[in-house]
């Protein structure tokens, strides 16, 4: 009889094993508030205090110095106090804890024993933020969400585009209407140019032009010219391009001053220009000179131009994407002049710590560091900042080339036409003949 019972306490152990592996891979969410939260809870509640007396987050109501007679004795208190939290909060991808702060503590010392944290609770990351003063939120995340990206899901928005999934679980948005223009860095097969026939993807779908500069000679952007209202594959018709923004970017300007309004958004329906999406692949080739005067002008047009749409198109329906394998200063000051005014910032595994420190140094330090740790492995994996002046860690969905190259075919009878830029191309082919 004895034998039986273990024989099915053995089996039923088995198939409880079996079923919860099969949980596991279908369905994380069940699974995790099944089992795994239950257990994290546990580990949380347990392991709080010694986590805060080894490093050093507890606190002793004793004074660290007494008197001994005539001396003054000076040591660490004993019986230090850990501070309050509540009771773990479950999400769907982790946990969250709220701890009271001690009098005279600062949020600095749990992100420095973040590590800790999740050494003792056995989860993928914590995160610490401050929602008011007094008061400090650990999230922690279970597992890594960019392992398998999927899509989240956000409402469909103009200049919007869902990109892929952050750190949190959340859906990763470039949303052009908050972040008017943006700056992706990243180095071969980083996943730099899968984003972008994402974001091509995802505008192709809208009523906005799309104007590519891709002087590789069309190589990449090339690919999606039946969506483009214009592409550029040379730095001469580069100049062309931007030159006919620009006119087109002052007749806007017209039109607002003349309807007594800030920003094309304010101007009815039927006199609103379409918004226009100006893609720039390789920023580097713009900036380059082989010394002789006509590639110098070339370049400082270039930069020029550049800058007079990055700091007055966000409000006129001209926005900038400009991606390259690598930015640095060598590149000349207008590179930087430029950086300052591309808000949204995208850095993937970059071949050189300088790349990394141009597009994120002047926001955080640490998402530097985070973007240099980023391995080959890692594709699609980025360090992206959000409208909240904040960065986190992303991953883009997997777009196949196919799939983005179908889409903008499907979509080429929204393509609207840009006169002037039209104009400009037509009589730089024809100077050229």
């Amino acid at each position: 009889m004895g034998a039986i019972l273990l024989a099915l306490a053995l089996a039923a152990l088995a198939w409880v094993l079996v079923v919860g592996d099969l949980l596991r891979r279908q369905r994380p969410a069940w699974h995790w508030y099944l089992v795994g939260y239950p257990v994290t809870a546990c580990r949380v509640m347990f392991t709080w205090r010694r986590v805060t007396m080894l490093n050093d987050l507890a606190v002793s109501h004793r004074p660290p110095r007494g008197l001994l007679g005539d001396l003054v004795v000076k040591g660490d208190p004993l019986r230090p106090v850990a501070p309050r939290i509540s009771f773990p909060r479950a999400t769907c991808l982790g946990l969250t804890v709220l701890v009271r702060l001690h009098a005279g503590q600062t949020p600095a010392t749990y992100m420095k024993a973040a590590d800790a944290l999740v050494h003792a609770w056995k989860v993928h990351a914590v995160r610490v933020t401050s929602p008011e003063r007094g008061l400090v939120l650990l999230t922690a995340t279970a597992t890594d969400p960019l392992e398998r990206p999927g899509l989240a899901t956000a409402p469909a928005e103009l200049l919007a585009a869902l990109i892929g999934v952050l750190e949190s679980g959340g859906a990763w948005v470039m949303n052009l209407r908050l972040v008017p223009h943006w700056l992706i860095v990243g180095a071969t097969r980083s996943g730099k140019s899968t984003l972008l026939a994402r974001l091509i993807t995802q505008l192709a779908q809208q009523p906005v032009a799309l104007v590519g500069i891709d002087c590789k000679g069309g190589m990449e952007l090339g690919l999606f010219a039946g969506r483009m209202s214009a592409l550029a594959t040379c730095r001469r018709e580069a100049v062309a391009v931007l030159s006919a923004l620009v006119v087109d970017m002052q007749d806007r300007m017209s039109a607002c001053r003349s309807a007594g309004v800030r920003s094309i958004w304010e101007l009815p329906d039927k006199l609103r220009p379409v918004p226009v999406v100006v893609l720039v692949d390789e920023i580097a080739e713009l900036y380059l000179s082989d010394g002789t005067r006509e590639s110098r002008a070339e370049a400082e047009q270039c930069s020029t131009l550049l800058l007079r749409l990055a700091q007055l198109g966000a409000a006129l329906g001209l926005h900038l994407v400009v991606a390259g394998q690598r930015v640095g200063s060598d590149l000349g000051p207008g590179v930087t002049a430029l950086r300052a005014q591309l808000g949204g910032r995208i850095c993937h595994r970059v071949n050189d710590p300088g790349t990394a420190e141009m597009t994120l140094g002047d926001l955080n330090k640490d998402a530097v560091a985070v973007a240099q740790s980023i391995t080959a492995e890692e594709r699609g994996v980025a360090v992206c900042t959000g409208p909240d002046g904040g960065w986190s860690r992303a991953r883009s969905h997997l777009t196949p080339t196919e799939e983005a190259v179908s889409t903008a075919r499907k979509y080429s009878g929204m393509t609207p036409e840009l006169p002037l830029v039209g104009r400009a191309l037509v009589a730089l082919e024809g100077d050229h003949k």
